[in-house]
């Protein structure tokens, strides 16, 4: 049964609904679906294939033509800028912690919530080593035909990992000719260039074709204080050193604080004489906003038939990443041993006259609190050299052509090593050794010249890591049988998967000795087996069912079963009804199940007053008995294309994501407030008790061994509302397209806490409207375009005050000079509109993964064709 009219609808929804252009999808894209009606295709949710793409699960298309629109140079942007992303998911524009990869993260669930696919079968995770999510980096732009957006959750389908539901990337494929292509662009303060060249080649043969392609992309970074609107930072870590003392009164006496202890400040030498803090250090002048890459990336596929019923497919991708951050230099954090009579004065440190009159004692272990901006040394500079191989064959062919039993059997490989290092590293051991020996250099409160010795305590810190995913499935799948309204289709199979990871630190950074937090290495490996099956069931003309159900065991904890319930009603030749229910899971990943202990440093406030750093040393471990999380999910919508209005569609759908037993960890400060009425007999319950247990807190408030874990703890409850209007038309002689995306946020809760509405430069945005907007005239020899993206007012997290909304404009327009060439160019953020400020932001106080933080950027390109 042909479904025309809502047919076609759906296809131009799927097609054109992409929240920044989907108009570019053409007629003649869907003439050409429409001729292949009878053709079984596959499509991203689903393992049955289907005679059209209708399906009860909300999936949003964006094609290569949409991309190269808006200029986008890598796939996290262009994912990123979609209404239905939310959180802060790590990319170019993220400089600190990053190692330079790009993630994504629908719905501000977690990228490890979000499955990515590569051509419908399993991407290797990647970045610096024992990952939990996909690199985006590591697929090219040049490669995609198109990206679908599955915004339901689809473990039921795909197993683990798709809970807020599945980014989909579809490659090039069956392509004839040559083709060359060279963008470019940078912002208008003449920095942030970026450019990437392309090479497309593919041929047929009697029975196949064979696509190969290469591509190389460079962008340079954009240092922070480079924004006159950056809000500079400033740090206690000052640049020539200083030693935390006493605060003290007129009289020259401590002043004594709520936790009846003495207040303390950072003091410096100036001049001979110890004085409080006057300025800090400025972060901004060596932090980036856009951090510079380049890749280098080779990609292939083919397709030959083997004999009239088997067809050979395989498709191969390699790209290597050189990426780099850089952030403020070193800070030094060092405990020193005061000087007592008859030690050794070379392993410690006198408290002359001039230190004790200012307020500088030891502590009640005899130690002083040494800090040093270590920018004498330079700022850090952190590199990345990764490479990911990632190759996939497949074989599948008909039982008979009569029965309508398809057949298919892949195996994809996906490995990721990367070597990273940080230049200007500093060993905290021999930079105390060093301070011991040479008191005067370094407590003078000048600029150190000591070039020797500045070389003699620092280091360049070297690491590396990787990953590694075997997948072996087979499947069956086409029609059981026929009822009145059509046949019963389905898809039955099988699925073998091995993943580990590794990541190894750098020797010092191992034994403690680094000024950074020490970490140890993590190494570990698991697999699955999983079996599923799909029914796609005709009730009556107008309503459809479609169940799946899963079963994987994993060696590492066990069974997990997943099902989903979908239904699609035809209510009128305008209108469908669809809803979903599902539940899904999410197994812990080798870095939760097996990484070692990483230090981190975490603002906390100590309730004993025996810490005054507000910065305490917390030691993050794994757990290798971590259960999967759990997940349930529900969408409910409709799709209507009105008769009265040829080549418009809207689609409505609510949406809700509740996850339990998620892998986090605890609120540090709520167990030291916990253990601390415990010890102090402020409350005498269990719970204070366990937490210092929990937390590895000693007697009196000892945080020497301060430890927190990953555990099954995490909760997650969000909803929503997505809409999307696309209008395709003939107006004043021209054609218009128009294309509207809005996602409204009902409520977004985690771990008790609510987001909604907020945003925060540790958790993102959660913004409760986003909108996306464009609209596209042209002829057949050239088309403009304009487009926006708002993203409404929210709270501060940590402030409470208002972040203004922000809207940003696009322009772009492009020209077919010959059925070979093609040149386009646009401009992003035409109006050059600032970050909004948020309050703990990055470096430069706002949040650079949400807002754009380079101003108004041109790009340009060209395609040769032949």
């Amino acid at each position: 049964m042909i479904r025309t009219k809502l047919a076609s609808a759906i296809k131009l929804g799927l097609i054109a609904s992409v929240s920044t252009g989907g108009f570019i999808a053409s007629s003649n894209a869907i003439a050409a679906e429409e001729s292949a009606s009878y053709e079984r295709i596959a499509v991203t949710g689903s393992r049955i294939q289907r005679k059209d793409m209708e399906t009860a699960s909300p999936v949003t298309v964006i094609d290569a033509a949409s991309i190269k629109a808006e200029g986008f140079t890598s796939v996290d942007q262009m994912l990123q800028a979609q209404t239905s992303m939310a959180g802060a998911a790590i990319g170019s524009s993220t400089n600190n912690g990053a190692d330079g990869i790009a993630q994504v993260d629908l719905r501000g669930m977690g990228s490890e919530r979000t499955l990515v696919l590569l051509n419908g079968r399993r991407m290797v995770n990647s970045g610096s080593g024992a990952d939990s999510a996909v690199d985006l980096n590591s697929i090219p732009v040049a490669m995609i035909a198109r990206v679908e957006i599955l915004k339901d959750g689809a473990s039921a389908v795909y197993g683990s990992d798709a809970i807020a539901g599945v980014v989909n990337i579809i490659t090039k494929k069956d392509f004839e000719g040559f083709q060359i292509d060279l963008n470019g662009g940078a912002t208008d303060k003449g920095d942030g260039e970026n450019g990437d060249i392309s090479a497309l080649y593919g041929f047929n043969t009697d029975k196949g074709n064979y696509t190969i392609g290469a591509a190389y992309s460079d962008r340079r970074g954009v240092i922070q204080s480079d924004r006159d609107w950056t809000t500079p930072g400033a740090s206690s870590f000052v640049p020539n050193g200083g030693i935390i003392g006493n605060v003290l009164d007129a009289n020259g006496q401590p002043v004594i604080g709520d936790n009846g202890k003495p207040k303390q400040e950072v003091k410096v030498n100036n001049n001979g004489s110890w004085d409080p803090l006057a300025q800090g250090y400025d972060f901004t002048q060596d932090s980036y906003y856009q951090t510079p890459s380049e890749r280098y990336s080779l990609f292939a596929n083919m397709t030959q038939e083997l004999s009239d019923d088997i067809i050979f497919n395989a498709d191969v991708l390699y790209t290597k990443r050189k990426s780099s951050q850089q952030l403020a230099a070193q800070p030094a954090n060092l405990m020193l041993d005061v000087c007592v009579p008859g030690q050794n004065t070379l392993e410690c440190v006198d408290i002359d006259a001039d230190m004790a009159s200012a307020g500088i004692v030891a502590d009640d272990k005899g130690l002083i609190n040494y800090r040093k901006r270590m920018n004498d040394v330079g700022p850090r500079i952190y590199k990345q050299d990764t490479d990911t191989w990632r190759a996939s064959v497949g074989v599948e062919g008909a039982l008979d052509v009569h029965t309508g039993m398809n057949w298919d059997f892949s195996y994809t490989y996906g490995n990721n090593k990367a070597n990273t290092s940080v230049e200007n590293s500093i060993n905290g051991a021999l930079m105390t050794n060093a301070i011991y020996a040479n008191q005067d250099v370094w407590f003078t409160g000048q600029p150190m010249t000591d070039t020797d010795l500045l070389d003699s305590v620092s280091y360049s810190e070297q690491a590396d890591g990787g990953n590694e995913q075997h997948v072996l499935s087979a499947g069956l799948n086409g029609e059981l049988f026929e009822l009145d309204a059509g046949a019963v289709g389905f898809a039955i199979g099988a699925e073998y998967r091995s993943e580990s990871g590794y990541y190894n630190p750098d020797p010092i950074v191992v034994a403690g000795q680094s000024t950074s937090a020490q970490q140890d290495p993590t190494d570990g490996d698991y697999n699955v087996i999983s079996v599923y099956q799909e029914v796609s069931v005709p009730f009556t003309e107008k309503l459809t069912g479609e169940f799946a159900l899963r079963f994987d065991e994993y060696s590492t904890f066990g069974n997990a079963s997943t099902w989903k319930i979908g239904l699609t009603y035809e209510a009128t030749d305008d209108l469908m009804l669809r809803a979903v229910a599902a539940t899904g899971f999410r197994a812990p990943s080798v870095s939760e199940l097996y990484g070692g202990n990483s230090g981190s440093f975490d603002y906390l406030d100590d309730p004993w007053g025996n810490e005054q750093d507000p910065q305490i040393l917390v030691n993050r471990t794994s757990d290798a008995n971590l259960q999967p999380e759990e997940s349930d999910s529900y969408t409910a919508g409709l799709v209507y294309s009105p008769s009265y209005v040829e080549g418009m569609s809207l689609t409505l759908d609510y949406w809700r994501f509740k996850v339990d037993n998620a892998i986090a960890r605890l609120d540090t400060q709520a167990g030291l407030d916990a253990c601390h009425d415990y010890q102090t007999g402020n409350s005498g319950n269990s719970a204070g008790e366990k937490a210092c247990k929990t937390f590895n807190i000693g007697a009196n408030g000892d945080l020497e061994n301060l430890t927190n874990a990953l555990t099954n703890v995490g909760t997650q409850d969000t909803s929503g509302i997505d809409f999307n209007l696309a209008y395709n038309f003939e107006g004043l002689g021209l054609d218009w397209a128009i294309n509207n995306d809005t996602t409204y946020l009902l409520n977004f809760e985690q771990d008790g806490q609510d987001y909604t509405g907020t945003i925060d430069g540790n958790f993102g945005a959660y913004a409760e409207v986003r909108n996306n907007f464009s609209v596209k005239a042209g002829q057949d020899s050239w088309n403009v375009m304009y487009f926006n993206r708002y993203i409404g007012e929210m709270d501060d997290l940590a402030k409470g005050n208002k972040v203004d909304a922000i809207l940003y404009h696009n322009l772009s327009a492009t020209y077919f000079l010959s059925d070979a060439w093609t040149m386009s160019a646009g401009v992003k953020n035409l109006t050059d509109e600032e970050p909004s400020r948020v309050s703990n932001g990055s470096d430069g106080g706002t949040v650079p993964e949400v807002y754009d933080t380079v101003g108004r950027q041109y790009f340009a390109g060209v395609t040769f064709k032949f």
